[in-house]
């Protein structure tokens, strides 16, 4: 079958892969434009980009694709799909219209649950214990579209946000090529997703970094997961930003003193919270690189009762 892709970070390099390496043809690859990135804001390449180039896949990156001209250029070789894995752009209706059978979504969640921008760091940051990716016919709607396909996953107690984000990357791979597969052989059924059993995952903010350590040690471990590597978690410390990279909930070990540092050893360092204590195990001084507690503890004097936050 012929196909549009369009993708941007490193989420959709595994399903274009699949995709190039496969029976199927690609078109063209469709991409963000170059952003500058970096203290010297430079223009950098996508790693879709990248590889389109690497490949000889013929490459485009409109600065929007709803424009009549855009769009009357993918009618003029029409493809059978598009796929679409986080773009970064809202396909207008007759955007939509342009492939022979429709648009293909592969999204980060079991759907309907998890609409919206964030669903790997919103399943860690509720405790959930199960994700996937979901292959989904787009509509005008916020990932609202009938369910193509599910492939659902555990999210094991030592995932964070980019550990589920690899792996799922990997199966979303698998799974548009089952959803092209089926399609194909006209064995699939899409499913009307249930709209009273959705939830929405909004966009990540740089302020929901910092710890309340009112909340119960197991909040704040999933917050740790949820929000690695950004926008990441922090406290503060003597008026100083500390970023707490790793940790654990130390059960059995209760503290009517959040915040309040309760016990050091080489391992860690246990600060009291709504309920139980969280265990940091490795951090991140600012203006420092990261690092365990040990080599905190040689260049930073920290006492029991030391307040954070």
């Amino acid at each position: 079958m012929n196909i549009v892709f369009m993708g941007t970070p490193e989420f959709a390099l595994p399903t274009l892969k699949k995709i190039h390496y496969s029976s199927h043809s690609i078109l063209s690859v469709i991409t963000q434009p170059d952003r500058p990135k970096g203290r010297g804001q430079k223009q950098v390449d996508s790693t879709i980009k990248k590889f389109a180039l690497e490949n000889n896949l013929p490459l485009l990156q409109p600065a929007t694709v709803n424009t009549q001209e855009f769009i009357a250029s993918l009618l003029e070789n029409r493809p059978d799909y598009i796929i679409v894995v986080a773009f970064g752009q809202i396909l207008s209706e007759a955007l939509l219209k342009v492939p022979k059978q429709f648009c293909i979504n592969l999204h980060s969640s079991l759907l309907p649950k998890y609409r919206g921008a964030s669903p790997i760091n919103r399943a860690i940051l509720n405790g959930d214990t199960r994700s996937g990716v979901t292959s989904m016919i787009m509509d005008k709607g916020m990932d609202t579209g009938d369910i193509l396909l599910v492939d659902e996953t555990p999210i094991d107690q030592n995932d964070d946000a980019q550990s589920l984000h690899d792996k799922l990357s990997e199966q979303g791979g698998e799974l548009i090529l089952e959803t092209l597969s089926r399609l194909q052989k006209n064995d699939l059924l899409p499913t009307p997703q249930n709209s009273e059993l959705a939830s929405y995952a909004p966009k990540l903010k740089k302020e929901e970094s910092l710890i309340d350590w009112e909340l119960n040690a197991k909040n704040i471990f999933n917050k740790i997961r949820g929000l690695s590597p950004w926008p990441g978690t922090h406290t503060l410390y003597n008026g100083k930003r500390l970023a707490i990279l790793k940790g654990e909930i130390v059960l059995g070990e209760s503290s009517d003193r959040p915040g309040h540092v309760e016990r050091i050893t080489d391992t860690g360092i246990e600060v009291g919270t709504g309920k139980n204590r969280l265990k940091i195990i490795e951090l991140k001084p600012e203006g420092k690189k990261a690092m365990p507690v040990k080599s905190f503890l040689s260049g930073y004097k920290i006492n029991r009762d030391d307040i954070f936050g």
